[in-house]
């Protein structure tokens, strides 16, 4: 079923159980594609009700790229035309939204991947989600800086043949201190998890996927 914020289509999955602690699943650069419905999929199926913001509303209504060499770069076309600011605030809605919705019985948290693991972070510093996860965010290691502005418990997830991010180092370095924060790296490239990427690998992905549902599973608790 999709609901709305403001004018921003907002596609919410429940679990069976028909009520659970929200999560806001935030898109890669391809929209929702296959294989972001499959994740909100498998976590409803973990018992959460899961909402994923239409993030290209505003300039590219339904976009949905594909994962050849074109798509990747029409994808990135699109996403030059992103507000970020824009972006965060209409996470962070979707986490107020999520709180509101009487089939949301706990906390609501973020989770991202690639656009939506940088967003995902950004929206973690300047809101209060319960809890995040951010795999392989573009923009985390650049500002990593403000990580003291993160309340809630926070995973970042990276690989470490990862070419679009080689300062994942920062990240780590960061993280040392911090008791709310952690890391999982993964000897694999770029969106790794996705399976319709050209550097899906199942092994890493399969383990840090694991990894992922832990955490939320004590972070965000069903």
């Amino acid at each position: 079923m999709t609901h709305r914020v403001d004018e921003m289509p907002l596609p919410i999955w429940l679990p069976e159980s028909g009520s659970g602690p929200g999560i806001v699943l935030i898109q890669e650069i391809f929209g929702l594609d296959e294989y972001l419905r499959g994740i909100a999929e498998k976590l409803a199926a973990l018992g959460y009700v899961v909402a994923v913001p239409e993030l290209f509303h505003r300039f590219q209504p339904g976009w949905v790229g594909t994962h050849d060499e074109a798509g990747i770069a029409k994808s990135m076309e699109v996403v030059g035309n992103l507000d970020f600011p824009l972006a965060v605030q209409d996470v962070v809605k979707s986490v107020e939204y999520l709180r509101g919705l009487p089939e949301v019985t706990g906390r609501v948290g973020v989770f991202g991947f690639c656009l939506g693991g940088t967003l995902a972070y950004v929206a973690a510093t300047a809101s209060n989600p319960d809890t995040a996860v951010s795999f392989y965010g573009s923009g985390v290691p650049d500002q990593i800086g403000t990580l003291d502005q993160v309340t809630c418990p926070i995973q970042f997830v990276f690989g470490t043949e990862d070419n679009f991010i080689t300062g994942y180092q920062k990240v780590v370095d960061a993280v040392e201190g911090h008791d709310h924060a952690e890391i999982h790296l993964e000897p694999a490239g770029h969106a790794f998890l996705n399976h319709l990427a050209p550097w899906f690998d199942r092994a890493a992905a399969d383990r840090a996927w694991d990894i992922s549902a832990q955490f939320l599973a004590r972070t965000l608790p069903v």
